[in-house]
């Protein structure tokens, strides 16, 4: 043993002596298969040599093998451990197969239906506020084995008598809750069983895979008012929902006043001008109306005293100023010609209040029309699987319209106004001055009458 040993520790210095040669040898040879031949001869010189250290220090091969021995013996009692729980697992096994040989149909039955029960009600209360402030768990799922047991019954049934005591209370309590901005903040929340929760006047909803709390986009202002008096105890009516809360989810989508005019789109902007333009000039129109009317009446009654502040006294100022000698035809043709002078300023306004009314109603058939094209573009391109692109169609159809029927009522009656009131003006200046225009004529003639009379008692004294 010595002599083989002492054999490979002079291979080894040799070869360790030989190495600085090899090394220049592989420096100086621009070959790069000499210089991986050097390397390699290198390497293994050095494996040799840890070789030969390890064979001459019998301390360390001894040391190595009672590791590996430890080993070894770790290993078995790991294996025997494993055994041991392999039967135990084996004798459990075949236990529940027993209870189940025992159960029988009838029990296997009643815990699928007891299972079934428990994994449903799991699911629907996954996002019920009974949950919310309550010390009630949901009822748990159960195990796959297949055996009923008595815990697992009792367990359902308590969460069941839980989750039935938290539907009539009402909690008050504390908790995170995202506003519309998506910033989350504490807010004192109230829970009426399992109906609705609402915090600060503003009806919550439930999100994601936790729960998590958040404000409604929208609710109703006097759902809101109910629910903020209930909370700050100054009133004891809220607002519950029979239906689950599908009435107050649909009131809360409901649309405001603005938010339906913005569905009309550009047509809804044009009909909603044009009518605001017709019905304030009906409207300044109606106010000079009025003001002609009280200093109408004012110059009637006073006519010895003409103004110029009323369409009659005007026209009558015109006709005295006429001088004598016209003929009849011709002081009507003045008096006329007088009143139609006063006529457009009473009558100002009233075409186009009347077009603007006529309108009106086909630009709502036109924004019908341009919102049924948009309604049968996304049916073309999406197909009507999803109503929600169909609806910004309909919506700009249905709201024109009704835009349209809304801005020309109001015009027809404004025209319908302003003509009465116009027409009663002009009949009454036209009344006075026919009797104005006969009072000169009888005049006239009176004073012809009496002319011709002198004129013949002259000639019969001549």
């Amino acid at each position: 043993m010595i002599g083989r040993h002492s054999v490979i520790r002079c291979l080894g210095i040799a070869v360790l002596a030989a190495l600085p040669s090899a090394a220049t040898l592989a420096q100086s040879s621009e070959d790069p298969l000499q210089t991986f031949q050097a390397e390699r001869e290198a390497a293994e010189a050095r494996d040799r040599a840890r070789l030969a250290e390890l064979v001459d220090d019998r301390q360390a091969l001894e040391n190595a093998l009672e590791k590996a021995r430890a080993s070894l013996a770790a290993a078995r009692e790991r294996r025997q451990e494993l055994e041991a729980q392999q039967q135990s697992q084996q004798a459990e096994l075949q236990e529940l197969d027993g209870q189940i040989d025992e159960q029988g149909g009838d029990l296997g039955a009643v815990f699928d239906e007891v299972a079934g029960v428990s994994g449903e009600l799991r699911d629907d209360l996954g996002q019920s506020w009974l949950t919310l402030g309550a010390e009630v768990s949901l009822p748990p799922r159960l195990d796959d084995d297949g055996v009923l047991r008595s815990r697992q019954v009792e367990t359902l049934a308590d969460s069941l008598m839980g989750l039935t005591r938290e539907t009539a209370r009402i909690v008050n309590l504390t908790a995170p809750v995202a506003g519309q901005d998506g910033s989350r903040s504490e807010r004192p929340v109230t829970r009426v069983g399992d109906l609705l929760a609402f915090s600060d006047g503003q009806l919550l909803q439930r999100t994601g895979d936790e729960g998590a709390l958040s404000v409604l986009e929208h609710t109703p202002a006097g759902v809101s008012e109910r629910l903020s008096d209930f909370q700050a105890g100054q009133g004891d009516v809220i607002s519950l929902d029979p239906s689950d809360g599908q009435v107050l989810e649909a009131l809360a989508q409901q649309p405001t006043l603005l938010e339906r005019f913005r569905q009309g789109g550009a047509v809804g902007y044009v009909v909603v001008v044009l009518g605001a333009i017709g019905l304030l000039m009906a409207l300044f129109q109606y106010l000079y109306l009025l003001r002609v009317t009280v200093t109408l009446k004012r110059q009637l009654g006073d006519l010895e005293r003409l103004r110029e502040d009323n369409p009659l006294g005007r026209v009558l100022q015109r006709f005295h100023a006429l001088g004598a000698g016209h003929a009849p035809e011709a002081l009507e043709a003045r008096l006329d010609e007088a009143m139609l002078a006063e006529q457009p300023r009473l009558e100002r306004g009233q075409s186009l209040v009347k077009m603007l009314a006529a309108v009106a109603p086909l630009l709502g058939l036109l924004g019908t029309v341009t919102g049924m094209i948009v309604t049968f573009q996304s049916i073309t391109v999406f197909g009507t699987g999803d109503p929600q692109l169909m609806a910004g169609g309909i919506s700009q159809a249905l709201v024109t319209t009704v835009l349209g029927l809304i801005t020309a009522v109001p015009l027809l009656f404004a025209h319908t106004a302003l003509s009465s009131r116009s027409r009663s003006l002009i009949g009454i200046m036209e009344g006075r001055a026919s009797a104005v225009l006969a009072d000169r004529l009888e005049a006239d003639q009176a004073a012809a009458s009496a002319t011709a009379a002198t004129k013949r008692h002259a000639d019969a004294l001549a």
